[in-house]
């Protein structure tokens, strides 16, 4: 009997002692990884209760197991699938994106046999537990292919007689064509202001414009052909062109230094300085690739319109819905390239400009004013681009002598023809009086920081924001931000909680990126930090 006692209290021999207690489960997962008994300590988390589990990855040392990839992918693995299975809420706080993009940069350049076989389970797990990693995968692979693409348009162009050369050259040849052109045609105008810089205003009324005679006629006609012919020359318009090229080859080169500061914050040890960069996005494109496709098949949830048309037409009504869907469905892509847009912006070009005021050295320690920096910025943004297009609009209507008032058919008429001339600009519309107006409103208010002025990445982002914003309030149905700036509770509706905010708490304590709006509908949440 007594050896029956002995033999219940002694301990179990598969460590299920260790399921009971978090501290004593992390102890032992922490054993078993420095021993590299990556499976045994996998058997551990297959056993684990929601709980213990839950407490376990608030602890675990992700960065450690991460350093150890791919021989610390059995473990990873048994992590998510566990997680996946028992499905809890609130689902814990897991680093998903950071493993992700640990194996891309590990496919980017692979050094080590097995690896496929080894990560493939986990990339699947990944995939079922967090499916928005595919989205991401395949945007930053887009933006590296086409940063890629960007490389190639800075060779030869052509000159007028069709001649390769360089577009340097180019430019200056053109540029001198324009100033002695130029000279040419001041000298005629100051020939002409001999007879009409001093006429008298009188001599232009609409009564004396009618009474002159033939000769008058010629001699307009002559002088105003003579100018014609030396400034609207097929020569001069290839300008415009070469500028054209040029804009482009700076875009592409932004685009190219910000997707290798991309890598750079993925890979520490890419030694960027020394290698070609085409080489560098190339390989981690392709390391994309190789994860997307080891993700294995994305299962695509039956889209809750889709379902309505087809319940709507089993139930025998006579009237079909297929055009309105159709219309509906355009509507939501041109709609959801403006709202990728804005993402891209928060994403990319917030980092962007977050890690050059990481850079300044009076900014050091000043954390939450840098985001503020930021956030000031593209609210100013839409806010000046709105009051530029309201002013365009009365600017026309006090032109045109229509009352700044008025409401009649007429008038409303022309307010619409001025706004859709300016939805068809948006792309070539001047905003560098809003940009300027952005960057010193800013500027002014953070007189004590000099150093904001000479931050080339914020200039970038202020004209960015700008330029998105000036499109974006121009569309037919325009895109305005939501200006509920009050720190009360978070509404899940129309805020997104930073992936580094206390998940425990419901009180926002700041706005990191306005909500952006469309028709009192949300088109992409602010993020907020709680």
């Amino acid at each position: 009997m007594a050896d029956s006692r002995e033999r219940i209290r002694g301990p179990s021999r598969d460590g299920r002692e260790f399921l009971t207690s978090p501290r004593q489960v992390l102890r032992r997962l922490m054993l078993l990884s420095e021993g590299r008994q990556y499976r045994e300590a996998a058997g551990v988390v297959g056993r684990l209760g929601p709980s213990v589990l839950h407490s376990v990855i608030a602890e675990l040392p992700i960065d450690l197991l991460l350093e150890h990839l791919p021989h610390s992918a059995y473990l990873l693995e048994s992590f998510y699938t566990r997680l996946t299975t028992l499905n809890s809420t609130p689902r814990p706080d897991v680093p998903s994106e950071t493993v992700v993009w640990q194996l891309v940069r590990l496919f980017a350049n692979p050094h080590e046999s097995g690896l496929r076989q080894r990560c493939a389970k986990l990339l699947q797990s990944l995939a079922q537990f967090e499916p928005g990693l595919r989205q991401a995968l395949r945007e930053r692979r887009r933006s590296f292919d086409n940063a890629v693409q960007g490389l190639g348009v800075h060779g030869l162009t052509t000159d007028a007689s069709g001649q390769l050369i360089s577009l340097h050259v180019a430019l200056k040849t053109e540029l001198q064509r324009h100033v002695d052109t130029y000279k040419m045609a001041i000298h005629k105008l100051e020939e002409l202001s001999m007879v009409t810089i001093n006429q008298d205003p009188a001599h232009s009324s609409h009564q004396r414009l009618l009474a002159i005679n033939y000769g008058d006629i010629q001699q307009r006609l002559i002088d105003n052909k003579t100018l014609l012919t030396m400034l609207d020359k097929p020569a001069l318009k290839q300008l415009h062109t070469l500028v054209e090229n040029l804009s482009t080859r700076v875009e592409n080169d932004k685009e190219v230094l910000s997707c290798v500061g991309q890598v750079k914050r993925l890979d520490a040890q890419a030694h960027i300085e020394k290698r070609p960069a085409a080489g560098l996005l190339m390989n981690f494109s392709r390391g994309c690739e190789v994860v997307l496709h080891m993700m294995g098949p994305e299962s695509v949830p039956p889209s809750p319109l889709a379902a309505t048309k087809v319940t709507a037409a089993g139930s025998g009504g006579g009237s079909s819905c297929s055009d309105g869907y159709h219309s509906d469905d355009s509507a939501s892509e041109d709609g959801s390239e403006f709202v990728s847009h804005y993402r891209n912006l928060y994403i990319e070009n917030r980092a962007d400009a977050l890690e050059a005021l990481d850079s300044l050295p009076q900014l050091k320690h000043v954390h939450s004013l840098k985001a503020k920096i930021l956030f000031s910025m593209i609210v100013l943004s839409f806010r000046l681009c709105h009051g530029m297009r309201e002013r365009k609009v009365l600017e026309v209507r006090r032109v045109l002598n229509c009352p700044l008032e008025s409401s009649s058919e007429t008038t409303l008429a022309l307010d619409r023809s001025v706004r859709h001339h300016l939805h068809e600009t948006a792309e070539s519309f001047p905003l560098g009086e809003i940009e300027r107006s952005v960057f010193n409103q800013v500027l002014s208010t953070l007189h004590e920081y000099p150093c904001l002025e000479s931050c080339p990445p914020l200039t970038h982002f202020v004209s960015a924001c700008v330029r998105l914003a000036w499109r974006m309030i121009n569309q037919k149905a325009p895109y305005y931000l939501d200006t509920d700036f009050n720190l009360g509770f978070l509404r899940p509706e129309k805020h997104e909680r930073h992936p580094q905010s206390d998940r425990r708490s419901d009180l926002i304590k700041a706005f990191l990126w306005p909500a952006l709006m469309q028709n009192n509908q949300c088109a992409f949440k602010a993020v907020v930090a709680t």
